[in-house]
């Protein structure tokens, strides 16, 4: 990147789980009283933090699970308060923890695939549910 580029970079994950109650899966997507939208885990890096360590930071931040890692899947890039911001993506798999409401996210919410959809703000978080079942052989 040269130093005249002044991208936000940003990571996160699409944290889903085997649903408990039938072979399907959940999606955990969170509630940002600040902005009050849905999206999915993510926020921005730390000076020299890598990526995919920062998307493992916000899931844990923002929802208290911890989670393994899986496919890359799509970036997004927009406008945000007049600036571009990219924000790197991965799906990731809950394997511990348990949510506590914060100054950031005072809900989450655990959906299947087609409620997640419909419950996502932004349309490029839409996508991205897509995108986990492909990566998971699922669509």
């Amino acid at each position: 990147m040269s130093s005249g580029d002044d991208t936000i970079r940003a990571a996160g994950c699409v944290l889903w789980r085997r649903s408990s109650y039938d072979d399907g899966l959940e999606i955990c997507l969170v509630h940002r009283p600040k902005y009050d939208d849905w999206s999915h885990p993510k926020g921005k890096l730390k000076r020299g933090e890598q990526a995919l360590a920062a998307a493992l930071r916000e899931v844990a931040e923002e929802t208290g699970f911890q989670c393994a890692p899986g496919a890359r899947l799509p970036t997004a890039h927009y406008i945000a308060r007049g600036r571009p911001k990219r924000v790197d993506y991965w799906a990731a798999e809950a394997t511990d923890g348990g949510f506590t409401p914060n100054r950031e996210v005072d809900r989450v919410a655990w959906l299947a695939p087609a409620a997640a959809r419909h419950r996502l703000t932004q349309p490029r978080d839409k996508t991205l549910v897509d995108a986990l079942l492909n990566a998971l052989h699922l669509a």
